[in-house]
């Protein structure tokens, strides 16, 4: 099959870009790390205004989704600028809390799509850690069949990136929705966090190598540019070509995740949850973590020194490339789920 974003898709990708470039993210990535959310909460305004958020949520409850492909144009680009915030877990709170339906769904999903509510969440099987929760109006967690709303952030433990905040939620909290349902929910959940972290990592990659490129275009040595060196140029094409082979492995995860939700009698709430997706997810999610990785270590490899150096922006993607790549499953789990599958 020859998939081809649309012209209207593009375009999205296009007015995300051009709103992202004019809000100078490094400033905002800064000002999250030290734990000022003004900066980014007003970016993820203009962000839901733009329908970024509204992307995972069913029309029934204000969104316009759910749209994976829509959601994959988006959370590349705000890979490529390093937008801070509970971004993949805001999403898979869409998928959760419209799996799990009554008032709790009545209550969150409409704040959600209007970018009122910022959201951070654990799922059992994921790791105990809810990402930026401190910034978030709510902290959902998922133990079984139980749903719970966590009483507060809780303690802050250490992360590679710093503007990608890791805290334990506090315990307890009483149950906000239960039953059988809330499980198929949690793994509709978990495969969007996967997907939108795979788009995110896609997108940081993006923009590491480009960072890079333009650099050895820059420097010199012996006279001539670093970047008519061969070894340099081997060392960027192997990294793009991971890029470029990861990129359809996204957008077929998309369109996967998309034939699901439109599958007669299946959906977040399916007591069988998605058959197809799980394995198409983790093969684009394994696949796009490894490559944002290996853009970082080309990146750091060819900028030397000044490029993990606090005066360089492209620092904050440094750091972000690894956590992305191990978030919302690691390499040797996504693997094993693609082999099950």
């Amino acid at each position: 099959m020859r998939f081809l974003l649309t012209d209207e898709q593009r375009e999205f990708g296009r007015s995300l870009d051009a709103l992202l470039t004019a809000a100078d993210t490094p400033a905002v990535l800064r000002a999250w790390a030290a734990g000022d959310h003004g900066p980014g909460r007003a970016l993820w305004g203009r962000l839901a205004d733009a329908g970024v958020f509204a992307l995972a949520v069913p029309e029934a409850h204000g969104g316009a989704g759910p749209l994976p492909v829509e959601a994959a144009v988006a959370c590349v680009e705000l890979g490529r600028h390093a937008v801070p915030g509970p971004l993949a877990e805001t999403l898979a709170a869409g998928a959760l809390l419209a799996g799990t339906g009554g008032p709790v769904a009545e209550e969150w999903l409409p704040a959600i799509a209007s970018g009122a509510a910022v959201v951070s969440l654990t799922l059992e099987g994921y790791g105990p850690y809810a990402p930026d929760a401190d910034a978030a109006d709510a902290v959902f967690t998922v133990t079984g069949d139980e749903l719970r709303l966590a009483p507060g952030p809780g303690e802050l433990s250490a992360s590679a990136d710093p503007a990608r905040r890791l805290f334990r939620p506090e315990p307890g909290g009483a149950p906000v929705a239960k039953g059988p349902a809330i499980r198929a929910a949690a793994r509709a959940a978990g495969d969007t966090a996967a997907f939108a972290t795979a788009a995110l990592a896609l997108g940081c990659g993006e923009e590491l190598l480009r960072a890079t490129v333009a650099y050895v275009k820059q420097r010199t040595q012996f006279g001539v540019p670093v970047g008519s060196f061969q070894a340099v140029k081997h060392r960027l094409a192997d990294t793009l070509l991971g890029l470029e082979f990861a990129r359809p492995l996204l957008y077929g995860a998309a369109v996967e995740l998309a034939s699901e939700v439109s599958r007669p009698g299946a959906g977040a709430g399916s007591a069988e949850g998605p058959p197809g997706a799980g394995a198409a997810v983790a093969a684009a999610k394994v696949t796009a973590g490894e490559a944002g990785y290996a853009a970082a270590r080309t990146a750091l490899q060819l900028h030397g020194a000044i490029g993990y150096t606090e005066e360089l922006d492209l620092a904050w993607w440094l750091r972000r490339a690894r956590p992305l790549r191990d978030a919302w499953g690691t390499p040797s789990v996504c693997r094993a789920r693609v082999l099950e599958g």
